[in-house]
């Protein structure tokens, strides 16, 4: 009965458990450094891109709003591409082109990434937040000429001096419109508590430039505020921005903020916005369209950095120690009983060595598979030894009397009378059928016994079986009779089938005493048809069972040939029968006589 391993303890399952293993310990590491690599690289990328974005338009934006137009921006277009990597071009709201630092004739991106119109923005810049969305850069009538900054640089000198002699550390600043502006060392507003003391507020007061541009701006803002219904009743005075973050303040909304109409303020500012705006379009180039792109001829951004290299390296190195330690692990385990089962197999073959048995799997049962065909081959080789001296045996004794009775007869010791002759050729006929026996076991082991088959009733096998041995029963005084259930029919070899029974009857005859019965029998079973030989003799001891089938095996080692046969009818009758596809058994109690079974394959009856 072959032997069912427990699913754990397969060899196959194990080996794939460790390559598992080892593969999720690979792809786990793999994807831990995927993940951790492509995020930060993305995060590197993307804040990167959005910081060039940024500074991209930055500069096109200072561009615009320093330019009355879009002349001669090209320049700075090829520059701000070379140095970021990315392709940029600027059209007109209607997609022509100012501006690209790609080859002529190259397809623009299908989007705009951003507008540029310093009119209208909300980046930020080097300078601070682009208030209101206009570009602090974008000054255009507020522009300070050289001598009005030379005057108020002079002035913001003497502030600094006053602040350094109050222990506060300051630096001058330039505004886009040339405007000087102090601010504390680490770029905060001036303190404020100062100012009566160092004459803050003289820095602040516009000049005549500004104040030209201012009363355009209060005028272009009354206006819009009288179409509001919106009038103060007194002329409307815009203040400077003090910290030059912007062209003007936003007096007009304070003034509203603080009277508490809150819909008034946000006109107000409305107002005051639209009023700048008009007044620094001429001074600002036109609305363009910014696109942005890649650049096939930069290498990337992106590269692995040292220590994105070393976390490869040492993940992978770890992954490699894993492996090496699971697999020597395994590896020394399914070795282990594999040398000890070349070292046994290399013995001599004398020396039946045993393998321990030391695992529950295929290696184990393997072992204990060894182990059983030691046993085997050692029981083999005493069958062997056995059969050769049976053998010698069985053939000395009846050359022996030949030998002795031809020499007594040519002595002329004993003369060759008709007894004389008989009992020589008796001696000649045991010696036949030893041979012949012989001869048929050589067959049968080599796979070279021939049979010829042909549809056979089973009941005239019994019948023919019985008639042959009648004689021989007569005189031993047992009854040989037949039992037939039906008339089933098998495909056989009748001749052999035959000699196979006959040797059951001889050997029932033998070991049945006077007035007793052997009884032959057939009946179908299924698919199968079953013979049987009953005896009434003495039967067989249990202890023997296992080897009434062994060559040259007596039960009662004392019994000579010719009252216990050869030895070599049972082992023939076996594998008579396997050659036909068949089985032979022997059961029996002891005292009670022995049943010895034959099952061969049915046949259907054949049609007349």
């Amino acid at each position: 009965m072959k032997r069912r391993i427990p699913l754990r303890k397969r060899l196959l399952v194990r080996l794939l458990i460790a390559s598992v293993l080892i593969a999720v310990c690979s792809v786990a590491a793999t994807a831990w450094l995927a993940v951790e690599t492509t995020t930060r690289a993305l995060r590197e990328e993307q804040g990167q891109d959005l910081a060039d974005d940024m500074r991209i338009l930055a500069e096109l934006s200072g561009y615009a709003a320093t330019h009355p137009d879009w002349k001669g921006v090209g320049a700075t277009v090829r520059s701000l591409a070379a140095t970021m990597g990315r392709r940029i071009a600027l059209t007109t709201a209607d997609r022509t082109l100012i501006a690209d630092s790609a080859r002529k004739g190259t397809s623009l991106p299908l989007g705009a990434a951003a507008t540029v119109d310093p009119l209208h923005t909300d980046t930020y810049t080097e300078t601070g937040a682009q208030l209101s969305g206009i570009d602090p850069r974008a000054v255009g009538p507020y522009r300070l000429t050289a001598k009005e900054r030379a005057q108020l640089e002079a002035m913001a000198e003497k502030q600094r001096t006053c602040y350094r002699r109050f222990g506060v550390d300051t630096k001058v600043e330039q505004s886009p419109s040339g405007r000087p502006v102090i601010v504390s060392s680490d770029g905060s507003p001036a303190p404020d508590y100062l100012t009566g003391d160092c004459g803050y507020g003289l820095l602040s007061d516009p000049t005549g430039t500004e104040k030209k541009a201012l009363d355009d701006l209060t005028e272009g803002a009354r206006a819009c505020l009288h179409q509001h219904g919106l009038d103060l009743g007194r002329p409307l005075y815009l203040m400077l921005n003090p910290t030059g973050k912007a062209p003007v303040s936003r007096y007009t909304v304070a003034k509203f903020a603080k009277e508490g109409d809150a819909k008034a303020t946000e006109t107000a500012q409305m107002c005051t916005d639209d009023a700048l705006r008009a007044q620094l379009d001429p001074y600002v180039a036109p609305v363009a369209e910014l696109y942005l792109g890649g650049d096939d001829t930069t290498p990337p951004r992106f590269d692995m950095s040292p220590a994105n290299k070393a976390k490869i390296v040492g993940a992978a190195g770890l992954v490699l120690a894993v492996t090496l330690a699971v697999t020597a692990v395994v590896a020394t385990r399914l070795v282990r009983p594999l040398r000890a089962l070349t070292e046994a197999a290399q013995q001599p073959p004398d020396r039946h060595v045993r393998v321990p048995v030391t695992t529950r799997d295929e290696t184990g049962i393997l072992a204990e598979a060894f182990n059983d065909l030691t046993e085997r081959r050692a029981r083999l080789e005493a069958q062997r030894k056995a059969m050769v001296s049976d053998i010698a045996h069985e053939l000395r004794s009846p050359l022996t009397n030949i030998r002795g009775w031809l020499e007594v007869t040519r002595d002329g010791v004993v003369d060759p009378d008709p007894a004389l002759l008989g009992s020589l050729h008796e001696e000649a006929l045991v010696l036949q059928r030893i041979i012949d026996d012989l001869q048929d076991l050589a067959a049968a082991d080599a796979g070279t016994l021939r049979l010829h088959r042909e549809p056979v009733r089973a009941d005239e096998l019994l019948d023919q079986v019985a008639a042959a041995h009648r004689v021989a029963a007569d005189a031993a005084g047992v009854t040989v009779r037949t039992e037939e259930d039906g008339s089933p029919w098998l495909d056989a070899d009748p001749v052999r089938m035959r000699q196979a029974l006959g040797n059951l009857v001889s050997n029932a005859l033998r070991h049945t005493p006077a007035d007793g019965t052997v009884t032959l029998a057939a009946r179908r079973d299924g698919d199968e048809v079953v013979f049987t030989v009953t005896d009434t003799g003495t039967g067989i001891a249990p202890e023997d069972l296992p080897h009434v089938f062994d060559r040259f095996w007596r039960a009662e080692k004392s019994r000579s040939r010719r009252t216990g046969g050869s030895g070599l009818g049972l082992p023939i009758v076996r594998h008579l029968v396997a050659a036909h596809g068949g089985t032979a058994v022997a059961a029996c109690e002891p005292g009670a006589g022995a049943v010895f079974t034959l099952r061969l394959p049915g046949a259907p009856a054949p049609k007349a």
